[in-house]
């Protein structure tokens, strides 16, 4: 009876320590195979880099973008194999710790067996009833052959997770480089189009311009004046303006080829010449000579006027300036020597319609023509260059002399 309630005991003693060594264990196992610290290794995306970030068509600037990703991700990749080598380091020392605990709760089970062996009737049946309920502890090999196999997973899945963080880096370059080629190629098809458009639009443009000129010319030939000259019936409404619009020439032409005047009013009924291309011509360039002899005679008249006042100033000027000083006696301007005395006359009557005083005078050589005169020779010298310059007298040879 009291070898029964031996055996009991220490049949339950073992049956304990033998679950609690095997709880230990597999808590120590557990916390072995716990992913935390791996969960840390995986490359969480994040979420504002994964955010569409705004494409430019600056290639340089793109590739600096991708080149400082993957520095950043480099970087990612160094510190996720530092912390798998931490890791690793940590689970090493835990392995140890758990299998130092483990050797010391069998050996603390060891001696706790004993006594209950030494009180049972012989050491035959003790020894065979530890060896019947007795549960072997786990052997350091055994353990170390797990701590290894639990190192080796944590290792491989670390690498994996390095892996597929590499992966995800390539596949995002790849990702990145496939965007900027697209884009790339975008931008130059739209440059393409952009030029085709400007091509035809410039097409476009030569087209309506050379469709106007064609229409001009057009119009402009159903105005030219007709080949021959026609009469033409004055109706309501018409005038000469009016007409020389209609046929395409100048009022002044129209008019002169009717011998009227451009501002003349036109009669009902009234019948007049329609000038052709040709007399139109003609007389656009007689009106263009004579206009541009007008022009000229205005010209030389005003050039005239203006040396005429500038002669008659200076000779005031002259008249004003003579001193008591000046030369003794009068000073005249001969203008002509005329080889008779009707001839003289003609000459007098000339000059004096200008407004001078002539006078003549009988020489060898003929009648002489003189005005004046003026005192001081200052003034005399004025009033050549006054008639040499006046227009109406026209003359250039008249010279001072001492009367």
């Amino acid at each position: 009876m009291n070898f029964s309630r031996q055996a009991l005991l220490g049949i339950g003693m073992i049956i304990g320590g033998s679950v609690m060594l095997y709880a230990m264990v597999q808590q120590i196992g557990d916390s072995n195979e716990q992913p935390a610290p791996t969960s840390a290794m995986v490359d969480t995306p994040n979420t504002e880099q994964a955010a569409a970030q705004p494409l430019t068509t600056d290639i340089e600037t793109e590739k600096r973008i991708l080149a400082q990703k993957q520095k950043e991700r480099a970087a990612r990749v160094a510190e996720q194999e530092k912390r798998a080598q931490q890791f690793l380091t940590e689970q090493e020392a835990a392995e140890a710790e758990a299998l130092a605990k483990a050797r010391a709760e069998s050996q603390q089970y060891v001696a706790n067996s004993a006594p209950v062996v030494e009180d049972a009737e012989t050491p035959e049946a003790a020894k065979d009833v530890a060896q019947d309920l007795t549960v072997q502890p786990r052997t350091d090999s055994e353990l170390a052959a797990d701590a290894k196999k639990t190192s080796d997973a944590e290792k491989q899945k670390a690498v994996q997770a390095q892996q597929e963080a590499q992966r995800q880096a390539a596949i995002k370059a790849e990702a990145a480089a496939q965007k900027l080629a697209d884009s790339k190629k975008a931008a130059e098809a739209n440059e393409q189009a952009k030029v085709k458009r400007q091509a035809e639009a410039k097409k476009q443009a030569e087209a309506q311009a050379l469709a106007a000129q064609k229409r001009e010319a057009t119009e402009a030939a159903k105005k030219e004046p007709p080949k021959s000259p026609s009469d033409y019936e004055v109706k309501r409404g018409d005038g000469l303006i009016k007409l020389a619009r209609q046929y395409n020439m100048p009022v002044e032409v129209l008019a002169q080829a009717n011998n009227i005047s451009p501002l003349a009013s036109l009669q009902l009924g009234q019948s007049i010449t329609i000038p052709s291309r040709a007399q139109v011509q003609r007389l656009e360039r007689e009106a263009a000579a004579a206009e541009q002899a007008r022009q000229k005679e205005a010209d030389l008249a005003k050039k005239t006027a203006e040396a005429k006042r500038e002669a008659q100033q200076k000779l005031s000027e002259a008249r004003k300036e003579v001193k008591e000083t000046d030369a003794k006696g009068s000073f005249g301007v001969q203008v002509a020597l005329a080889n008779d005395q009707n001839r003289a006359d003609d000459l007098v009557k000339k000059f004096q319609a200008a407004g001078y005083q002539v006078k003549t005078s009988r020489t060898s050589r003929g009648v002489r023509v003189v005005v004046g005169p003026e005192r001081g020779k200052i003034a005399a010298l004025a009033l050549k260059d006054k008639i040499n310059s006046d227009p109406k007298v026209n003359t250039t040879g008249a010279w001072v002399l001492y009367w």
